[in-house]
């Protein structure tokens, strides 16, 4: 009985962990995602017009301030109130019920009143997204060139700069201790390289997938992320935000790329004081060490296309 019971819940794992890893590779940015999720519940609730506007990222949705979770927060159910000729809250319900059934494994729902709908992305859907970066889901977006981007204040963006190149560089100490095993994308010509056998000139743009743990081992035996300090919550939440502007540009017209640059080096900087990958950490807890090592694989991905695609900058591995 035990042992049925072991390969049902283990059956029910490989089916979550696959729906997981083809929702996120599809929906790079997490509030696509959601938007994709409320259309596909509401297509089968209603056939308002209003559903072109989720289709299209164009409905209302904010994401919540908790660096504990990524929590976002929709009032599609107060908008179809009049048009529905119900009460928001049992649209929501409805709403909610659809989605659970669906995507339960993706959200924690919760209805609020007068009729809010909050999601908040379980553990599993977020190491599957944090996954997904790290493996190199921006490798082939085409970085807009420098002509057509604004001249942005090199000295005042240092600080991201540095960031990047000191991700880069602890990412190749890490592989040289044998915590992880890296492979390079040259992004200009596509040619993979592996770090172990070759050193590459600081002048060619690049960036990194893991080879080895395969997958990152983000979660705990009991499915829960193990980057759960306050430092690492909040790095997670501004990588969240600017994956979002940057994938839903069409209603983030208005962002401010430096500002939200200089977030995530704070970001990075607090974590990277307060959350330690070698000494203790690196000998106790090596999945946490590699966990931490995959969020800052992730940062410099993400920082990467800040400083290239949205600044004009060049993203340097070494300082």
């Amino acid at each position: 009985m035990t042992e049925n019971r072991y390969i049902g819940d283990k059956a029910v794992f490989i089916d979550n962990y696959v729906h997981l890893n083809l929702l996120v590779s599809k929906y790079t940015a997490i509030k696509r995602l959601i938007y994709s999720c409320l259309w596909k519940s509401l297509s089968v609730y209603t056939c308002n017009p209003e559903l072109e506007r989720i289709k299209d990222a164009k409905f209302p949705l904010y994401k919540g301030r908790d660096d504990k979770r990524i929590l976002y927060i929709s009032g599609v159910a107060l908008k179809l109130e009049k048009s529905q000729n119900q009460k928001s809250l049992d649209i929501a319900q409805a709403i909610a019920a659809n989605l659970s059934e669906c995507d339960g494994d993706v959200f924690h729902i919760q209805i609020v009143p007068p009729g809010w709908i909050h999601l908040e992305l379980t553990h599993p859907a977020l190491a599957a997204w944090l996954q997904n970066l790290a493996m190199g889901v921006f490798r082939e977006r085409e970085i807009a060139s420098n002509e057509n981007l604004p001249v942005s204040n090199s000295r005042r963006l240092f600080a991201v700069q540095y960031a990047h190149a000191r991700c880069s560089s602890l990412l190749q100490q890490a592989q040289r201790e044998g915590l992880i095993k890296l492979q390079e994308v040259l992004l200009d010509t596509e040619k993979n390289i592996d770090l172990q056998k070759t050193s590459l000139s600081n002048s060619i743009s690049a960036d990194w997938s893991v080879r080895f743990p395969s997958p990152i081992p983000w979660l705990d035996s009991e499915q829960k992320l193990r980057l759960n300090h306050s430092a690492e919550g909040r790095l997670i939440n501004e990588l969240v935000q600017v994956v979002d502007d940057l994938e839903c540009h069409a209603i983030n017209s208005t962002v401010n790329w430096e500002q939200a640059a200089l977030n995530l080096s704070q970001a990075w900087e607090n974590f990277w004081r307060e959350c330690r990958i070698w000494g203790k950490v690196k000998t106790t807890s090596p999945e946490l060490a590699q966990a931490r090592l995959g969020l800052l694989m992730v940062t410099q991905s993400v920082f990467r296309l800040l400083l290239e695609e949205k600044l004009g900058l060049f993203a340097p591995k070494e300082l």
